[in-house]
């Protein structure tokens, strides 16, 4: 009896809370002392670790790992792209991104340009592929990395989250630097999502905390955002059509800001081409099936 009081009570709190205009109960007071801000500032559906190496649970991002490391064994990669679905969409087979793949070719025919980005993976998982075999003896003269995009998500998380997002993109250019250390490091700013216009804020934090991160030698940063959206972070029409993954138009935009850098410290692009073939989708080739918690 004395128990079935106390739910009674508890409930009637939880109601009462409810009541005064607040839609969910209130805050755990030991969820307000673990992420250490206000709680208007409390994160929504997001954990942190971002600096954490941990693997895709998934069968098809296990399967397209086992092909990006066969892919670095084959060497002959100059300028190594790494990052989510947006680095991936520029340099993958698939065929829905044939004109993607046209438009990479265009721009680095010449440079030995190898793709390692894989769909929906968050700083987290780039950190753990880099780690296990993905970047193990290529030796790139220069690594690009755009990251970050998917750990943002669409839902509002304060400081604590910027700071951790940032964290995770510091430890990708450690261990770029480990594996590759005479490598020329472009840290791309995080390009915007519209699919919720509140997260540009924390964009625009994170990617002023990585324009710290450069020296102008050994680490570039380039943030292309003002050309691919307005100051309030909207994209401008034409470049994405799914308020997230840029179109042929967006990533022109990113590689004339890059291919200056490329001249720079590779000269000018030869007649011929010594990368590996562009990789794609496993699921497409073993009748699997789409991948799960596919890049999107």
């Amino acid at each position: 009896m004395k128990r079935f009081a106390q739910y009674l009570v508890l409930n009637f709190a939880t109601l009462l809370w409810c009541s005064l205009g607040n839609a969910q109960p209130a805050p755990s007071p030991a969820i307000t002392s673990l992420t250490n801000v206000p709680p208007r500032q409390l994160m929504h559906d997001y954990r942190l670790g971002a600096d954490k190496p941990s693997p895709r649970a998934d069968k098809n991002s296990q399967r397209a790992h086992e092909q990006l490391v066969e892919k670095a064994k084959q060497g002959g990669i100059d300028i190594y792209f790494i990052g989510d679905s947006i680095t991936r969409r520029w340099g993958t087979k698939d065929p829905q991104y044939q004109e993607m793949l046209e438009n990479w070719n265009t721009n680095f025919f010449g440079w030995n340009a190898g793709d390692f980005g894989w769909g929906a993976d968050l700083t987290q998982n780039i950190l753990w592929r880099l780690e296990n075999g993905e970047l193990d003896g290529v030796n790139p003269k220069v690594i690009v990395i755009l990251a970050g995009i998917n750990n943002v998500g669409t839902n509002l998380g304060g400081e604590e989250k910027v700071a951790d997002i940032t964290r995770g993109l510091q430890a990708i250019i450690k261990v770029a630097q480990e594996k590759a250390p005479s490598a020329v490091i472009i840290l791309t700013g995080i390009f915007p999502r519209n699919d919720n216009l509140a997260v540009i804020p924390e964009i625009n934090q994170i990617n002023a905390n990585l324009a710290q991160l450069a020296d102008g030698k050994k680490i570039r940063y380039v943030n292309i955002n003002d050309k691919l959206a307005d100051k309030a972070g909207k994209l401008f029409p034409g470049m994405s059509r799914d308020r997230l993954h840029p179109t042929v138009k967006g990533y022109q935009i990113w590689a004339d800001a890059l291919k200056p850098i490329f001249t720079e410290i590779l000269g000018s692009p030869a007649k011929t081409d010594h990368a590996p073939p562009p990789s794609g989708d496993p699921s497409v080739n073993t009748g699997t099936g789409a991948p799960t918690n596919k890049a999107t």
